[in-house]
């Protein structure tokens, strides 16, 4: 079977994340190992969990990607859209995790975390809603 390139890049961006969730999961033992009640930090534990979650959800980001009857730039805009929200969201973790600043980041919003959630609703719901609709397009349109 040969694959279309979104779908190759799609899937590349899925087994990076899952090695990024990974190597979070040697950092989060570590923290786990070394702190005095065994726990890593919030946003330590959030980070490999979620990259975890979302090296899979890329996984069926690219299934959509594959099977979705729109062209190659669409499909691999859609997929990249909702990749780097899932990118972005691991990397704030992280960031949190490493400064130990919040265990909640809602607590204190930065300005622009309003605007920044609504750009990533906005941008997760409307790329697959994209991805998806090319799948049902070419599943019954024809």
């Amino acid at each position: 079977m040969v694959l279309g390139v979104d779908t190759e890049l799609t899937l590349t961006a899925a087994g990076a994340v899952f090695l990024l969730a990974l190597a979070l999961g040697v950092w989060k033992y570590r923290q786990m190992a070394t702190s005095d009640d065994h726990l890593a930090h919030p946003y330590v534990d959030i980070a490999h969990r979620s990259a975890l979650m979302y090296s899979f959800a890329t996984l069926l980001v690219a299934v959509f990607v594959e099977l979705s009857a729109w062209p190659t730039a669409v499909n691999l805009a859609a997929a990249a859209v909702i990749v780097m929200f899932f990118v972005g969201a691991i990397a704030s973790y992280v960031v949190h995790g490493a400064l130990r600043d919040t265990t909640n980041q809602f607590a204190h919003p930065v300005r622009g975390t309003g605007l920044a959630m609504a750009a990533l609703i906005v941008g997760e719901m409307g790329g697959f809603a994209v991805l998806f609709a090319g799948f049902l397009w070419g599943a019954f349109a024809s």
